[in-house]
């Protein structure tokens, strides 16, 4: 067990969120979360990263704050920022590492391994803003390579992105989960998570209900317009 909500309660502020979340997120595995806006799927988040105290309930994570990486939509970057492709790659050592002490040869080592998996060596001294959304998406990944992260939390990470850049990523996830990482990532797109989902758990109407990626798909069988968003479930079901 590396991950486990025990009927965790969630607010914002006043309002409720999420009630009675139970279920254990397994080692090795890629979850989807999905539901619709609102649903409280980054309040979620939130909490599993430690930034948010349940009303009731607990969060059982093993894993230790340094190796838990959350990567967030990309309007989330500064790109204003004055920070090239390898400097940002390199930041994933800051929690284990330090953000004062530099780097060494081995980071360096590291982090060109990193890049060249993601094709994106070329791009090691381009600044952020003037990269492409797919490339910026491949350099954020980067930095949870570099950070050897267990526990890794995506927001939406095919949005805006070009299909060269969906598959590499989608490799690389499904390696890292094959690896031993467990994987919870924010999906709107019925073929992405046919494609990469080993269980989902489905956020509706303040609670959540665990299912199977061939559950979703049946449920939503039938002429789809692509890309194929994922529909709001009833929960009654």
């Amino acid at each position: 067990m590396r991950l486990r909500l025990d009927d965790i309660h969630l607010a914002q502020g006043e309002r409720t969120v999420l009630e009675q979340v139970d279920g254990t997120f397994r080692t090795g595995a890629i979850t989807a979360l999905v539901g619709a806006n609102g649903a409280g799927k980054s309040t979620l988040i939130q909490a599993i990263m430690g930034e948010l105290t349940p009303l009731k309930g607990r969060i059982e994570c093993d894993v230790p704050k340094e190796r838990r990486a959350w990567l967030p939509q990309q309007l989330a970057l500064d790109l204003t920022f004055p920070m090239s492709v390898e400097e940002l790659i390199m930041t994933g050592t800051w929690p284990s590492h330090g953000a004062l002490l530099g780097y060494c040869g081995p980071h360096y080592c590291r982090a060109r391994d990193v890049m060249a998996r993601l094709g994106i060596s070329h791009l090691a001294h381009r600044p952020l803003g003037e990269l492409s959304g797919g490339q910026r998406q491949r350099a954020l990944l980067g930095r949870t390579l570099m950070q050897e992260a267990e526990l890794l939390l995506l927001d939406e990470p095919f949005a805006n992105v070009d299909i060269e850049t969906v598959d590499v990523l989608a490799g690389v996830l499904r390696d890292m989960a094959d690896r031993g990482t467990t994987i919870i990532v924010v999906l709107h797109d019925l073929d992405h998570l046919a494609r990469l989902a080993d269980c989902v758990l489905v956020l509706s109407g303040g609670h959540a209900r665990w299912a199977t990626p061939q559950a979703i798909l049946e449920r939503h069988a039938g002429p789809l317009r692509q890309p194929a968003p994922i529909l709001p479930l009833d929960l009654s079901e």
